[in-house]
């Protein structure tokens, strides 16, 4: 098979970006935020706290359910050098980050270091019961070892810190523990918020639940390189950043029973519903899988194919290994981009917020909508909408000539 991914330049989505229009702190209600509908070319306003008024009756809405971590930890030297680790994901072969989070005794993550010049290769750092050792530095491999009788998540909660965005040019707050995760979020592992859904509340949730709006949930625990800048101009040499996946069985067979509009709630939910799809066209493909955890490489969707396997096909593919190999859970990981040109396989509309300029986001979003990216983004500048993770939301239907 040859490898056909589209040569399309970052130039094509940069913005003006006023750093006013940055929101530094969320509403004090979640769901006070503004909403855009984008529909067959034309553009409403209105509140979210109405959002379930404009999605069909007959839609399947699908939530990321992971838990943002207090990924940073400030250390200190006997000298008095400042030393940060973010963690970024736990080394492991096949474990969801959430199982690994509750480990005791000892713990490898990868990791990014500040000032990591002046940490040696045999330096031993200390914080609270915790110690920290180089196992590859290289790598940024580094073993947290403790001897109490908690968790790691227990001891994290403890002495890190959440991390929040590197553009919130500011300290982390007392209420950003609670405002930077969703109202659902439940499974430890992700360094950044799923966004789209900081937005939903209790209130609006009941509104979905009472016009019977089917929600189901999956897991992606999103990684630090969501905000990775486009540096090369042709956006598929872009290193897409790996994210780990969980899907459950339950998920799946809500997935192929489903007869109306799939919605995912953000980037990230659409990212690994499209990642599940090509899940399954490496089984029907490769019949197995060689390593103990599935990796998809991004260039992987774009390789040319003379038949196109149905989305029923791929979940049934997946659904069929994860049962004869008796999971309670399928575990892979993503470098899916995808951008104009990528056909969808789960995605009519989409519930997101508005992001940066030359981002993979936002190549995503033209994927769904063309060229009205640019008439979405003006529309809500003009109307003063807040931007990025803390920002207001969307609502967009795909556009049908896609």
């Amino acid at each position: 098979m040859s490898i056909q991914m589209p040569n399309i330049s970052i130039q094509a989505f940069d913005y003006p970006l006023p750093e006013s229009k940055i929101a530094q702190f969320p509403l004090a209600n979640r769901h006070d935020s503004k909403q855009l509908v984008y529909k067959e070319g034309k553009i409403q306003h209105d509140s979210f706290r109405n959002l379930a008024e404009f999605l069909p009756e007959n839609a399947l809405l699908i939530f990321n359910n992971t838990k943002v971590i207090p990924a940073r930890i400030p250390l200190v030297k006997e000298n008095g050098v400042s030393i940060e680790l973010f963690l970024l994901h736990p080394i492991s072969d096949a474990a969801p980050t959430e199982q690994l989070m509750e480990s005791k005794a000892e713990i490898v993550w990868e990791c990014l270091v500040g000032n990591k010049k002046r940490w040696k290769e045999g330096d031993r750092l200390t914080r609270g019961a915790l110690t920290f050792d180089w196992v590859n530095r290289d790598e940024n491999h580094i073993r947290i070892c403790w001897n109490t009788d908690q968790s790691f998540a227990e001891i994290l909660d403890e002495i890190g810190k959440i991390p929040l965005p590197p553009y919130m040019e500011r300290d982390t707050e007392l209420s950003d523990n609670d405002r930077y995760q969703t109202v659902f979020s439940e499974k430890l592992g992700a360094v950044a918020a799923p966004t789209a859904s900081l937005h939903f509340s209790e209130e609006v949730l009941a509104d979905i639940d009472r016009r019977n709006i089917q929600i189901t949930y999956l897991t992606l625990h999103v990684g630090a390189g969501t905000f990775l800048p486009v540096k090369d101009d042709d956006v598929s040499k872009h290193p897409m950043h790996r994210e780990q996946l969980v899907f459950t069985p339950e998920l799946i067979k809500t997935l192929i029973a489903h007869q109306g509009p799939y919605i995912p709630i953000g980037t990230t939910a659409l990212r690994a519903l499209e990642s599940l799809y090509w899940g399954g066209v490496w089984l029907i493909e490769n019949k197995r899988i060689e390593e103990d955890v599935l990796v998809i490489p991004k260039e992987f969707a774009y390789k040319t194919r003379s038949n196109r396997i149905s989305n029923k096909e791929s979940l049934e593919a997946v659904l069929n290994y994860i049962e004869n190999s008796k999971l309670d859970y399928w575990v892979a990981e993503t470098e899916l981009l995808i951008m104009p040109g990528y056909a969808l396989h789960f995605c009519d509309a989409i519930v997101t917020n508005f992001h940066q300029p030359k981002s993979t986001l936002l190549v995503l979003i033209a994927a769904l909508i063309g060229d009205d990216w640019k008439k979405v983004y003006d529309s809500a500048l003009l109307n003063d909408y807040r931007f990025l993770s803390y920002g207001d939301s969307s609502l967009l239907f795909k556009k049908k000539d896609i």
